[in-house]
């Protein structure tokens, strides 16, 4: 069976992740916490059930978390008609599925992002599949995501393609490969450091090296 493309949407396919940092930033300062926002930034991919008790502390991760999290998601709602697919994000998911490679995107947002990523991308007709917050349990740097996109992929093989360090590390604990893009703020530095088995400074640039990936 061909091997399973395992592909991050937040800051890979859609450009997200400032629009994300700057909800969460609104939502802090509804409850008197005001954060760099660079900060911020600095955590957009890992879990929103994380990221408060990260940038913070446990005292207002439970005190406040579920609140903060749901201001940050009408925040963001009201962000999302700005957010575009990436330059070429939808021509590797054709790539990919061209060469027959189960798509399943892994997306731990809620199942409301995903149908508007969707359909931004017209890209329903390329996929295998995508997760939700439904899917997953633990989420990255946890590789729950990343085993419930393989079973929806029906594969026991696949490579993972991410912008962050939560991917990176989510596909290392998943036991998978990892190809990353800069696309979400981190280096390449950053990014082989996690565990990614190559970098590519754009979405055509990974297109252009998929014959000599873990992916080829």
């Amino acid at each position: 069976m061909p091997v399973a493309a395992i592909v991050d949407v937040d800051g890979t396919l859609v450009d997200t992740n400032y629009h994300h940092s700057i909800a969460w930033f609104r939502a802090f300062r509804q409850f008197g916490v005001t954060l760099p926002i660079w900060r911020i930034h600095r955590h957009i991919g890992i879990g929103s059930d994380r990221i408060i008790e990260s940038l913070v502390d446990d005292g207002l991760e439970n005190e406040h978390g579920d609140d903060i999290r749901t201001a940050q998601g009408v925040l963001y709602m009201s962000l999302i008609d700005e957010v575009r697919p990436l330059d070429e994000a939808r021509d590797l998911l054709a790539d990919l599925h061209e060469r027959d490679h189960p798509v399943v995107l892994a997306s731990s947002a809620k199942e409301q992002e995903i149908e508007r990523y969707l359909d931004a991308l017209d890209a329903r007709s390329l996929i295998a599949g995508f997760t939700t917050s439904a899917d997953v349990e633990n989420t990255k740097p946890d590789p729950d995501v990343v085993k419930a996109a393989m079973e929806k992929a029906g594969a026991s093989k696949a490579v993972m393609i991410g912008d962050s360090t939560y991917d990176c590390a989510a596909a290392r604990n998943a036991g998978i490969e990892m190809l990353a893009v800069l696309t979400g703020g981190f280096s390449e530095e950053e990014l082989r450091e996690a565990g990614a088995a190559e970098v590519f400074d754009s979405i055509g640039a990974l297109r252009k090296g998929l014959e000599s990936s873990p992916l080829r």
